[in-house]
């Protein structure tokens, strides 16, 4: 199927990103959110990042009126009733993706896809109370959107063969490179990445070594751009809190099983640098 219109729902880091990058590569992108506050933010990540990429002369003013004028806020999800695909980006709670899933299938023509930008949660869940679940699916963006080139395009058990093949040209019409995964807890990044992290966590909590000899250690030693503290910092405590224990529901694998230090740190509101508070505390640097 051909995708012109595209939704968003969801205005935070995630969500904007997703907009930006899809506004950016040609198509009508209207993004919601639950509040006018919430909106304007929303809104404002995403015509601020252009004005930045504008000032560096990453793009021209041409470029950032067109892109502008193919992206808009709305608080009414009635709106998405010309949409041809829709991104759901809020918060990681199955309830209320679910809730929000059955809305969306009651507001959506007949033909469009509805795909969750989950890390962890089970979207044949989140199909179970469509009409259309042939046409749902997972599009697994990485942080920050418009920068990382990985999609991880998730196909559940119910997810028909020209879905997957329609999110996948759509993927690559981002400018990204969409790899194909089972919907399992974790999916394919996650799954691999979440027990390095827990496993850096562990050794600092065991005084085995200081947070700057682990993040020192896997820089020079297997040559990644981040150590795992900073890694944890920038993807969101809270959020591999969440995708940990989603996949240790799902396997009951201890090397999924989160810390404690890791539940005290998101207990005591440091949930990286979303907040400026992490485990480097990111508003001293």
């Amino acid at each position: 199927m051909a995708i012109e219109k595209v939704g968003v729902v969801g205005g935070g880091l995630m969500g904007s990103g997703i907009a930006q990058t899809i506004a950016q590569a040609g198509y009508d992108v209207l993004m919601a959110e639950v509040n006018q506050e919430l909106l304007d933010k929303g809104v404002g990540r995403v015509t601020g990042a252009w004005t930045m990429l504008t000032g560096k002369g990453k793009i021209s003013e041409e470029q950032a009126k067109e892109y502008r004028g193919r992206f808009r806020g709305t608080l009414d999800l009635n709106e998405f009733h010309d949409r041809d695909l829709v991104v759901e980006a809020i918060i990681e709670n199955q309830d209320e993706k679910k809730k929000l899933f059955k809305t969306l299938d009651g507001i959506l023509p007949a033909g469009a896809l509805l795909v969750s930008n989950t890390s962890s949660l089970p979207i044949v869940e989140l199909a179970s109370v469509t009409n259309r679940q042939t046409q749902v699916g997972g599009l697994h963006f990485f942080n920050p959107a418009p920068v990382m080139k990985l999609v991880e395009v998730v196909r559940t058990i119910l997810t028909s063969d020209e879905t997957v093949e329609t999110l996948k040209e759509f993927a690559r019409s981002l400018g990204k490179t969409p790899i194909v995964a089972k919907d399992s807890a974790g999916f394919i990044v996650n799954f691999l990445l979440i027990p390095y992290m827990l496993a850096a966590i562990r050794m600092y909590e065991h005084g085995m070594a200081t947070m700057e000899d682990i993040d020192t250690g896997m820089k020079l030693g297997c040559g990644y751009p981040m150590g795992p503290f900073e890694l944890l910092d920038y993807v969101g405590l809270d959020t591999t809190l969440w995708a940990a224990e989603a996949i240790y529901r799902e396997f009951s694998d201890e090397a999924y099983n989160p810390p404690t230090l890791l539940r005290r740190m998101v207990q005591a509101g440091r949930y990286g640098k979303k907040n400026g508070k992490g485990f480097w505390n990111l508003n001293e640097g």
